[in-house]
């Protein structure tokens, strides 16, 4: 009854894991149920799934996938976030939570995570979270695709307009 429960959950994991862009393990350490509570929220927002399970499940269920390089995590208390659709929204997510909800506390931290197929350290993980989002980054490179055309037809438009004005002078030289 229990092996099949712990299969049963491992096979639910799995379910989640698959597929997914961003890995990213977390030291819960500290919060209680209250912080949890808007942690969860926060994420749900963001469209990340977030789950405490034990380590030995964790690990099975990512090893039975083929990510064996995040077991070094796999120790203390670990929750995961986990992002189908956006790499850097779990790391965003947490450092946004620990700066406005627990002030700048030491916690919850980052242990490791996996992105895109790279293992990522604590340090790296807060790197990333220090990056702009997906669309202000497309905002930028449209802002800068479309500062080149801007000056151009500024340009046009200031040399049309001395012509217009010379022409203008010229017209009106001649009426007197």
């Amino acid at each position: 009854m229990i092996q099949h429960k712990k299969q049963n959950t491992v096979e639910n994991l799995k379910e989640r894991l698959a597929g997914a862009k961003a890995i990213i393990l977390v030291d819960y350490k500290g919060i209680n149920v209250e912080q949890v509570n808007k942690l969860r929220n926060l994420f749900r927002e963001a469209q990340v799934d977030y789950l405490v399970q034990k380590n030995t499940l964790i690990k099975i269920a990512l090893n039975e996938l083929g990510i064996n390089d995040l077991d070094v995590y796999l120790q203390g208390p670990t929750a995961v976030a986990i992002s189908k659709n956006d790499e850097v929204a779990p790391a965003k997510v947490l450092v946004k939570f620990v700066k406005d909800v627990m002030e700048e506390a030491d916690f919850p931290k980052f242990k490791g995570g996996l992105i895109s197929g790279k293992v990522m350290n604590q340090s790296e993980l807060q790197e990333i979270a220090q990056l702009p989002s997906r669309e202000e980054l497309l905002a930028r490179l449209m802002g800068s695709m479309k500062a080149p055309l801007s000056n151009f037809v500024n340009v046009s438009q200031g040399i049309i307009r001395k012509f217009v004005y010379a022409v203008d002078a010229l017209a009106k030289q001649k009426a007197s």
